[in-house]
């Protein structure tokens, strides 16, 4: 049986819909988790997460991690070998000199910095988007808001986490690179562009300069700074858990999943699909232009990635599947939640390959891959469509796969070239449905890890073990060789019907975002 020994290494996630805590020991194997729910919320017109919710999540994923570690194990946590931090990318976070939160944590899933983003993307000749955090800051300017002035530190969730328990301002470059471009031959930010912002008639009358309020940019394996006294127990309130840890570069939720799917080296990537769906394509070379849809971020280790990331994925799909849940606890029946979900989900497979005409976009916020400000959610159909339950619940499928493809089209008239997408999150939660549907929506084989459903935080585990035992591997060897080595996964191919059934969906569904995009406006 496993004993603890303090040799076992935590990586924690702030996800959109969860915090999750993953415990590993030497060889990268989970051995304990733990996990707290939460849901951000719209407050004057703006997705937010009070930063109090950050500390009481974090304590009650930890507390909990703690539970199951003294039911299997009969002891807690007292020392950890590393310990890292990962959360959703992008957002505003700053702070003035003392500390102080200058204005409520600014989410990815806002789309309210048109203006700067599209200022930025002219002015560096790179796509900025809106999510991005020097898009947020710049949006602030032009705004004319106060606390821009003030500001002495601009940080991510993860990043503020890990400074509170490290004393560290620094980021993982994967994180980074979504603040500000990076120049992934120096892994760090790009200066030309740096001084370009800087040379803003809106930004050079401030007292600070943006390469001093960004935090310091460092590559997987690095060490990050170590837990202190004051950080332990933030994370452990009990006083249990010892101080001194190393700590690894914190990572954005788009790292670890590159490194919980092994799919950190040229010519491989990921799909993510849970809150929102993004794919990351780690590039062979540089795209020929600029594209609005199509984000330029890096792996852990700077390498550059092209990053489609679509605001919208499994939320609507979840109201769905919860009004089916309803009505069977209403007419008498026992079926638990995830008996539902298999079954709903595998009514899909039975679906016309097309949906039989029915269409559902599941904008619960704008998305800029399509152009959409503001979502609406929204079901059509013709009224001699083939509307019945397996076409709808395929739709619904459809639906949370059909902005990534769009995006997806542009690196394929690119000529990027992927040998496979490694799938992971809720929406391959049902053994193959996701992973068979994405195959044909996508054209290309899928794999599931069987350690697919430990997520991010897993991820982060990983980075934090690598940053104290490396042994001498660059992070694409040390995954190979000491993480997947031995690892169980399944490859599904395309289905030919699936394909065509998805591009006839497609094409509709194509002419009916200028639907959508009335709806926001008018309802």
């Amino acid at each position: 049986m496993y004993r603890i020994n303090g040799k076992e290494a935590l990586g924690i996630e702030f996800g959109s819909t969860r915090i999750k805590a993953v415990l590993v020991d030497e060889n990268c194997n989970p051995v304990a988790s733990g996990s707290h729910t939460w849901e951000n919320k719209l407050v004057n017109g703006v997705w937010t997460y009070d930063i109090s919710d950050v500390w009481s999540g974090l304590q009650d994923a930890y507390a909990n991690l703690n539970k199951e570690v003294k039911e299997k194990y009969g002891t807690v946590i007292t020392d950890l070998s590393a310990l890292g931090f990962s959360a959703m990318m992008h957002g505003y976070l700053p702070f003035d000199a003392e500390d102080n939160q200058l204005c409520p944590f600014r989410t990815w899933r806002n789309t309210i910095t048109g203006e700067a983003a599209e200022k930025l993307t002219k002015l560096f000749g790179f796509n900025i988007p809106q999510r991005w955090s020097i898009a947020h800051l710049y949006q602030a300017i032009l705004n004319g808001e106060e606390h821009t002035k003030d500001i002495a530190f601009l940080t991510t969730l993860a990043g503020y986490v890990h400074y509170k328990l490290s004393g560290e301002k620094v980021l993982g470059v994967g994180e980074a690179s979504g603040m500000f471009p990076i120049d992934s031959n120096t892994c760090n930010y790009d200066l030309s562009m740096i001084d370009r912002f800087s040379a803003l008639d809106e930004v050079k009358g401030f007292d600070w300069n943006i390469k001093d309020i960004l935090p310091k940019v460092l590559k997987a394996g690095d060490n990050a700074g170590y837990l202190t006294k004051e950080g332990a127990l933030l994370l452990d309130p009990t006083g249990n858990l010892n101080a001194g840890a190393p700590m690894c570069p914190p990572e954005g939720d788009a790292g670890t999943g590159m490194v919980a799917t092994n799919s950190v080296t040229v010519k491989t990537g990921n799909v993510s699909a849970g809150t929102s769906i993004f794919s990351m394509i780690v590039l062979e070379k540089q795209l020929s232009r600029v594209y609005e849809e199509i984000d330029m971020v890096t792996t852990p280790v700077g390498l550059p990635v092209a990053m489609v990331h679509c605001n919208n994925c499994c939320t609507d799909l979840d109201y769905w599947v919860n009004l089916f849940s309803q009505f069977s606890s209403l007419s008498g029946g026992r079926l638990t939640k995830p008996q539902i979900y298999d079954l709903l989900y595998s009514c899909a497979l039975d679906g016309d390959s097309d949906c039989g005409g029915v269409i559902s976009y599941n904008y619960f916020s704008g998305e800029p891959v399509t152009h959409i400000s503001d979502g609406r959610p929204l079901v059509v159909r013709t009224q001699d469509c083939n509307f019945n339950l397996n076409n709808f619940m395929r739709c619904q499928i459809y639906s949370a796969m059909a902005s990534l493809k769009i995006g997806m089209e542009i690196l394929d008239n690119e000529g990027v070239k992927i040998d496979c997408l490694m799938g992971h999150g809720g929406l391959f939660k049902t053994p193959l449905v996701g992973q068979r549907l994405m195959a044909g929506a996508m054209n290309t084989p899928v794999t599931v890890n069987k350690t697919a459903g430990e997520g991010g935080a897993w991820g982060m585990a990983i980075l934090a073990r690598y940053s104290v035992e490396s042994k001498g591997l660059a992070l694409d060897d040390y995954l190979s060789q000491s993480v997947f080595a031995d690892c169980e996964s399944t490859t599904v191919e395309p289905d030919k019907n699936d394909a065509d059934g998805f591009e006839k969906y497609m094409k509709l569904y194509k002419k009916g975002l200028a639907v959508e995009k009335t709806a926001a406006e008018n309802i």
